[in-house]
């Protein structure tokens, strides 16, 4: 009895480390059981073979841009936005209040935009299934940061979001919904973390018309306006900090101990 109860004991371990290591490198739990290798770069314990880089730096209106070639592997590129964190091994991405920032947005910031592995951007239609993973904390904000967003790709003129996943000051986390391809935004409460605690969240498109999210195991279902069926998308990850200021030291860090894309 007693072995028959340890061997089921360590198939259920078995199970869930299983489960998490699809969803995290190399088996990572959270912070304070990290898997990754803190010696690395960021594209040594991630598959950032699916995405370049975008940095608060470079001229107006230009923001530099890493392509996903030098993100790869353990020497590959890291610098003072975008680093492994050497205490835990956390892919992190910092935005700071003033900084360079793209043409359409008066925020900086540092965040992962998704390609494809041919080299050429992702543009994929709202049919099918496509989902966004992540395990992340925000180790500090000043205002409000967006972790993770659906963009609008070719299809039209419009360069807004189709969803934005927002991080308050206050541990509040809010699903920005747009209205149309035209503007507005329609906010919902989806959850509350602790600045600095883990968690998880999975931003998914099912039946080309519905965004599914789930929030710490938490799903909640939004209805897909139908003006934006005529566009494709793509997925965006990492510090897209929402306030600005002539502040160099204020901002948003995130670190990330999951980040997978998957389509079907």
């Amino acid at each position: 009895m007693r072995i028959r109860t340890l061997l089921a004991s360590l198939a259920t371990v078995t199970a869930v480390i299983g489960g998490l290591a699809l969803a995290m490198p190399a088996g990572a739990t959270t912070a304070a059981t990290p898997f990754a290798d803190p010696s690395k770069a960021p594209g040594g314990n991630f598959d950032l073979s699916v995405w370049q880089l975008q940095e608060p730096v470079g001229s107006p209106g230009k923001p530099t841009t890493i392509p996903s070639s030098r993100l790869q592997g353990s020497n590959g590129f890291q610098d003072d936005y975008f680093y492994t964190d050497k205490r835990d091994g956390a892919m992190t991405f910092w935005a700071p209040e003033k900084g360079v920032t793209t043409p359409n947005s008066n925020y900086a910031r540092s965040e992962l935009r998704e390609m494809n592995r041919d080299g050429s951007a992702a543009d994929w239609s709202l049919s099918g299934s496509h989902k966004l993973q992540a395990t992340l904390r925000v180790v500090s904000v000043t205002k409000n940061v967006c972790v993770g967003q659906i963009h609008l790709g070719s299809g039209g003129s419009s360069t807004k979001p189709l969803v934005e996943l927002y991080y308050r000051a206050n541990g509040d986390i809010v699903l920005g919904t747009e209205n149309s391809p035209d503007g507005g935004q329609t906010l919902h409460n989806v959850g509350h973390v602790s600045v600095g605690k883990t968690w998880n969240y999975t931003i998914a498109v099912s039946g080309g018309d519905t965004i599914d999210l789930t929030v710490n195991g938490s799903t909640t279902h939004y209805d897909i306006p139908s003006s934006f069926f005529q566009y494709k998308q793509y997925f965006k990850a990492g510090s897209y900090n929402q306030s600005s200021s002539d502040s160099t030291t204020n901002g948003a860090r995130v670190g990330f101990y999951g980040l997978t894309v998957s389509h079907g």
